[in-house]
């Protein structure tokens, strides 16, 4: 009985002093960045540093097959915008524009986007829409678009994750 009970002391006293051991690593984020979801999930396009998408991502997904493909017909397309950071007690608007040197699609022809994401307060998402339009004549030469989210005085763009490209169709 008595090496039962000084079994379980020496048990009880090992599992205290492992615990009091192991070291606790909190992450803290000191400067509050803004990503796109998809450019966190989806691979790199061939030659560029952002991915390029031919369907519409689902939230916190990569794109897969059976995703729609982004044709002159898809309409409104909403991407997440990632706050990576702490979150904020009022609403935050984020700059995002098109990237012209590596665009072929024509604002007002072929995509309007607003230009502005609004993150709720006391949120970690906002969405960044994109009109697609229809020019009316079909092709078979799809056009590019890339977006580039700028963040604002309080929010800077997260590194290699701030863009997205979309290959439209024209057919």
């Amino acid at each position: 009985m008595k090496k039962l009970v000084l079994s379980t002391f020496i048990l009880i006293a090992t599992l205290f002093t492992m615990v009091g051991c192991i070291k606790q690593n909190t992450l803290t984020m000191k400067e509050l960045q803004v990503e796109f979801d998809a450019a966190s999930w989806n691979a790199r396009g061939a030659g560029v540093t952002w991915p390029v998408l031919t369907r519409v991502p689902p939230y916190g997904m990569p794109v897969a097959a059976a995703d729609p493909l982004i044709t002159r017909a898809s309409g409104t397309i909403r991407f997440r915008v990632n706050l990576i950071g702490a979150q904020q007690s009022t609403a935050q608007t984020i700059n995002y524009s098109v990237v012209a040197a590596s665009t072929t699609a024509v604002s007002g022809t072929h995509f309007t986007i607003p230009g502005t994401i609004t993150i709720p307060a006391n949120s970690s998402f906002g969405e960044a829409v994109v009109n697609i339009l229809n020019p009316g004549v079909s092709s078979a030469t799809p056009v590019n678009l890339v977006l580039e989210v700028t963040g604002n005085s309080l929010i800077k763009p997260a590194t290699e994750i701030n863009k997205i490209g979309l290959v439209i169709s024209q057919n």
